[in-house]
């Protein structure tokens, strides 16, 4: 069988990369402080990548780097210093769109990805960017299924596609609609996400009246039905967006992708798709979510034409702090509201997922409390096993 597919998340700062590694990457993704294409995220500084790259390295994972803008000449006087500074970090790679910077990153001894923001649906075009240094393309998010095997059967390279996150309107990246309505670009960093504004819908010059207000943004990427059909096409990276998302959104993510990869190598020939997994994710998201492209799935299915409902989670309820064997306490910080009696799952990086009821709950002061409803709580919960620190406790799915 080809060998297991890196599972590679998003990393928005030092503890989502942390939480993404413990949690089963393989590899994570994040912005420096220059030159990247989320600048409403929260970047890394340099001591950050650093100590973000230890601490991967440490497990054996990897850490690429986005420096992934359209480049002007004045920020080309000051790519080099930069490379040269992810370099001394040690990052595994950097994530490209701007040719320009593949000559100066060979200089420095940095391995090149490309960027999705280049749109490769056809191998040609990847023949010319591996003939340029490119060792890995990260495929357009519109590739077919046809697309990608063509590509693997005409060039030897590594290629990376999306199995999980929010779609862009446009070809990734290269909307115009936001730097023309807010002047934000959204190939400098700064979409605004035009697509998912509501608009009036006018025809004949008369303003057309409907049950809700037109939109045309995309419902979310989910190729967790098409997970082994990827596989088997020898997609090397499986990619993970979300670099602006919660820890449990990262934590949640990220483990069921990495069951479901572990438990089809496991047994190839008796896999079997579980559903539950599938609501598992349903749960976590706040829009739906389709197979999109790879299967020819882009049609009316596939978005929001007549407004959406996007519902923050309240399935998170805390992060587990510790846990006291003599006792059988976990400290829980809270992350969202939750009482005596409700039925709850603990997931986490080195257990299993289990399923209890809430008996008993104790404040800061051990005195026995019926509700949590303050933000950030530090309480005690009574759980039936050993708990291990950073896992997660959620409502029951």
């Amino acid at each position: 069988m080809k060998n297991k597919p890196e599972l590679l998340a998003p990393a928005g700062d030092l503890e989502r990369l942390k939480i993404a590694i413990l949690y089963g990457a393989d590899a994570v993704y994040l912005g420096g402080p220059m030159f990247g294409l989320r600048a409403n995220a929260n970047n890394f500084s340099l001591e950050e990548i650093k100590e973000g790259v230890l601490f991967a390295h440490e497990k054996k994972k990897k850490v690429y780097v986005t420096v992934n803008i359209v480049m002007h000449n004045k920020e080309l006087e000051a790519l080099e210093e930069y490379l040269k500074h992810l370099k001394e970090c040690q990052v595994d790679a950097i994530i490209i769109s701007d040719p320009a910077i593949i000559s100066v990153a060979h200089k420095v001894g940095l391995e090149v990805h490309l960027s999705t923001q280049q749109s490769t649906l056809n191998y040609e075009a990847v023949k010319l960017w591996k003939s340029l240094g490119v060792t890995r393309v990260v495929m357009a998010r519109e590739a077919s299924e046809h697309d990608i095997s063509d590509i693997k059967k005409h060039v030897d390279i590594e290629l990376e596609c999306f199995i999980h996150g929010a779609m862009c309107a446009s070809y990734s990246g290269r909307c115009v609609l936001s730097n023309f309505l807010t002047a934000r670009d959204s190939n400098r960093g700064g979409c605004s996400q035009i697509c998912r504004w509501d608009f009036d819908l006018y025809g004949n010059n008369e303003k057309l009246e409907g049950e809700k207000p037109f939109t045309f943004c995309t419902k979310d990427l989910s190729m967790l039905k098409v997970l082994p059909k990827m596989i088997e096409l020898g997609i090397d990276s499986f990619k993970i967006e979300g670099r602006m998302r919660s820890i449990y959104y990262i934590a949640t993510i990220v483990s069921v992708y990495r069951k479901v990869i572990d438990s089809y190598y496991e047994d190839k020939e008796h896999y079997q798709y579980q559903e539950r997994y599938e609501r598992i994710l349903t749960n976590c998201a706040n829009r739906e979510s389709t197979v999109q492209f790879f299967d020819g799935s882009y049609g009316v299915e596939a978005q929001y034409y007549n407004g959406r409902i996007e519902l923050s989670n309240q399935d998170f309820l805390g992060v587990i702090q510790d846990y006291d064997k003599k006792t059988g306490y976990a400290t829980v910080e809270e992350r969202n509201y939750f009482k005596l009696g409700d039925k709850v799952d603990i997931f986490g990086p080195e257990e299993e997922t289990f399923t209890f009821e809430i008996t008993e709950i104790l404040n800061e002061e051990n005195n026995k409390i019926e509700v949590v409803n303050h933000p950030l709580q530090i309480v005690k919960v009574k759980v039936p096993k050993e708990v291990t620190k950073l896992s997660m406790m959620r409502k029951n799915i």
